[in-house]
């Protein structure tokens, strides 16, 4: 086992309800403690001098000068998995790129810009397929993804996203193409342990709502998660009300509206109607290329004067329910030991900063897989 610490302080980000409106004054923080860990997992968050005599055997990593410890960050949207660069930000061209682009170049790629996120203090990532447009070049998008977690310690949560626009050979003919892809590509993406989550885009995608309900009642049926993006929105369920309801997780994605130069999703009114809120970069080569997590998630939370808890919980326990993850998002014992440090004795300057101030050191899994020391 290890023990890393002191940390002035530590953020777990627990006891938060995942719905409606947060004050800072409803996250806990705690004062000098630190994290023991066995294996990959979180055995025991208390005070540093008290685990250290309660676990002689474990080693120590012991921290100079001030650190805060938050969960690792987790980007709930984005579409990571392209060829080409998306500088002329025209999608059929990000298509054809990603056509002429073998399944290696876009794992290496993919895990490259992960790695950059990681550097960035992003533990966990949602990556769409999307740039396929067509069975074969979606599932080497996919196999792509199981590739490219080989080559990054980030965990990649992959989306089946072929419901994001209407390919050529299926121009007017919507219901068609997503009754083919959901019986022909739904059983191989469970068969090849591909992906668990189905997502459809309804603005300017070509799709209609009710299509798209025929197309998301196959996927549960057959066990998958759903996600369904309309605008700057982007919502996920495990059952089909998503199409209807506000009564779901909704993750704001403020890097499109960045890109566009749009308005943000409603954030703020999005909570104090009850609703839950992440916040995701949506990076993608289209609309959203700059991919920074916290600077992206702290220009959304003063354009919509969120508190410090709100946007925390953005990137971290609630972004996690919006991917229905159950092992990360929070420091508690048996979760996953992805926490990330910064060189500060308040919190309050991590996102005071706007996003240029970066954690100093990475934890994944209980291990060190950044340290701008080194």
């Amino acid at each position: 086992m290890k023990l890393i610490g002191p940390f002035k302080q530590l953020l777990p980000m627990t006891g938060l309800p995942l719905f409606g409106p947060l004050s800072n004054e409803q996250l806990l923080v705690l004062k000098d403690v630190g994290i023991l860990i066995d294996g990959e997992n979180i055995a025991a968050i208390g005070n540093f001098e008290e685990l250290e005599k309660l676990h002689v055997t474990a080693e120590i990593h012991f921290l100079k000068g001030n650190h805060t410890c938050l969960p690792g960050f987790i980007d709930s949207n984005t579409q990571l998995c392209f060829g080409g660069s998306g500088i002329n930000k025209n999608i059929q061209e990000t298509v054809l790129e990603t056509s002429n682009t073998s399944k290696e170049v876009l794992a290496k790629k993919t895990a490259k810009l992960a790695n950059r996120h990681l550097k960035n203090g992003t533990t966990t990532i949602e990556v769409k397929s999307g740039f396929g447009l067509s069975a074969a070049e979606e599932l080497k998008i996919l196999r792509a993804l199981q590739d490219a977690q080989l080559q990054t310690k980030v965990d990649l949560i992959a989306t089946y996203n072929a419901a994001q626009n209407i390919p050529k050979e299926y121009s007017g003919n919507a219901e068609k193409y997503l009754a083919t892809t959901s019986s022909e590509l739904f059983p191989i993406l469970k068969n090849e342990n591909l992906s668990h989550r189905i997502s459809a885009t309804l603005s300017n995608s070509g799709f209609s709502k009710e299509q798209v309900r025929s197309y998301f009642n196959k996927a549960v049926e057959m066990g998958f998660y759903l996600s369904i993006t309309e605008n700057e929105i982007s919502k996920s369920s495990d059952n089909t009300t998503i199409l209807d309801s506000d009564n779901c997780f909704t993750t704001a994605l403020a890097g499109t509206s960045i890109g566009l130069g749009n308005t943000f999703a409603p954030a703020r009114n999005i909570l104090d109607n009850g609703g839950s809120l992440a916040i995701a970069s949506n990076h993608n080569p289209i609309n959203a290329p700059m991919g920074d997590l916290l600077t992206q998630a702290s220009i959304l939370g003063a354009y919509e004067n969120l508190s410090t808890a709100e946007i925390l919980a953005g990137i971290t326990n609630r972004a996690a329910a919006a991917l229905n993850l159950k092992n990360c998002g929070e420091l508690a014992v048996g979760k996953l030991a992805d926490f990330i440090l910064f060189h500060t004795s308040d919190y309050n300057e991590i996102l005071y900063n706007q996003g240029s101030f970066k954690p100093c050191v990475v934890y994944k899994k209980g291990e060190v897989v950044f340290d701008k020391h080194k």
